[in-house]
């Protein structure tokens, strides 16, 4: 592994870790003080994260990344939805399956959509 795949691997955990704390805070407030039933809070709290997400990869994680195609954003953000899928698949599946709270359920399936989003969103912005 070269010294700038570390390196972007690196800016890639930081920038999910930030990422991470707004979507678990996000899912918290909408929860808690909205009122909202946690698998909107979660669609909702995961959505604009990865907004901010694409935002953080294109200008910081990924060398390169910021001459994005259109092709490149849709492929991005369309692995995002999928992602918003398999995250709300696994909050179900650890909280009305499982018996989990819905917060630590979401941090089983922040682990589980993390990989799925590395592979993926390098892809997309890289081309």
């Amino acid at each position: 592994m070269t010294r700038e795949r570390m390196l972007e691997i690196v800016r890639f955990c930081f920038v999910g870790g930030v990422s991470f704390l707004m979507d678990y805070g996000l899912l918290f407030v909408l929860t808690e003080f909205v009122g909202l039933y946690y698998l909107y809070s979660s669609a909702i709290s995961f959505s604009i994260t990865v907004v901010f997400n694409y935002w953080l990869c294109v200008i910081y994680v990924f060398k390169g990344a910021k001459r994005q195609t259109t092709r490149q954003a849709i492929i991005f953000f369309g692995t995002g939805v999928i992602g918003l899928g398999l995250n709300q698949l696994c909050m179900w599946l650890f909280v009305a399956v499982a018996g989990l709270h819905y917060m630590l359920a979401k941090i089983f399936a922040t682990a589980i959509v993390t990989i799925w989003n590395y592979v993926t969103k390098r892809k997309a912005v890289q081309g």
